[in-house]
């Protein structure tokens, strides 16, 4: 359509593989302290990889120059990549438990900084459920339902930063619900479960106000596409927010037969 050439792709040619370089990089140093911990200590959850790698393949596919293209020119396109990145790796990125893993490779000065960290004041506030949701579900509401988006065509730098963000605050949000780093202590499971439920009201409500008002509002995009993007979000955000809640669950229900002392198969 006429309407996709009024605003300029992101990038270069090759600046649209760094991200893959990038992506690539974090998967191999995954992949270095995985055979390092089991070549040294000899435990580590394997299903723990295979998770991981699955988030690392999925935003792989979300940062494929051709899928780039198409998010950058159509919103239904773009809407896909945003699943991608900010909803379904996060889930399996969190529960590949990288920060675990670091923990056991890194030299042990640079692991107890990392423990330090974890066990702060700040990164608990931080990574609070509350904190997560407002930074993860804000940031659509703000992306979305604001000229952001708009901007965001014209501007690369902008372009990234929103990835960026939708990456690191659906990360973010995950571990807040089903992380398994050691942290001091956690908020409660009903605390999550409220949060996470709140958080899938929201997302659906979003995903309507846009199929029944057309936002993004003065975008180069046609009522059909808004709206094709709109029950996109809203199908695919349930699925994704629906595996969310089983791994919530399956934890749960591993930690507590756990300190009932029965044998509970761990979840991967």
């Amino acid at each position: 359509m006429q309407h996709h050439s009024q605003h300029s792709l992101p990038g270069s040619s090759i600046s649209e593989w760094i991200p893959l370089l990038v992506i690539g990089g974090v998967a191999l140093a995954y992949v270095y302290a995985f055979t390092h911990t089991r070549k040294q200590k000899g435990t580590w959850n394997g299903w723990h990889t295979v998770s991981f790698m699955c988030g690392i393949c999925l935003l792989g596919v979300a940062m494929l120059p051709k899928l780039m293209q198409w998010a950058h020119q159509d919103l239904r396109g773009h809407m896909v990549q945003h699943l991608l990145i900010g909803m379904f790796a996060p889930l399996f990125l969190v529960l590949g438990a990288p920060i675990t893993l670091a923990l056991k490779a890194l030299p042990t000065k640079l692991a107890r900084n990392v423990t330090a960290i974890l066990r702060s004041r700040m990164f608990y506030l931080v990574s609070h459920p509350i904190t997560a949701f407002i930074l993860n579900i804000g940031g659509m509401y703000l992306l979305y339902l604001t000229p952001l988006y708009l901007r965001s065509l014209t501007n690369p730098y902008l372009h990234y930063a929103i990835h960026l963000h939708f990456l690191l605050a659906g990360y973010l949000f995950v571990w807040s619900m089903v992380g398994l780093d050691p942290v001091p202590k956690r908020p409660s499971i009903l605390l999550r479960v409220l949060v996470l439920f709140v958080s899938i009201a929201a997302h659906a409500f979003l995903s309507k106000f846009m199929y029944a008002y057309l936002y993004p509002l003065n975008s180069p995009y046609s009522s059909i596409e808004i709206r094709e993007a709109a029950k996109l979000m809203y199908y695919w955000g349930d699925l994704s927010e629906l595996l969310l809640t089983i791994a919530l669950f399956s934890l749960w229900y591993q930690k507590r037969g756990l300190r009932k002392g029965e044998v509970v198969r761990p979840v991967p």
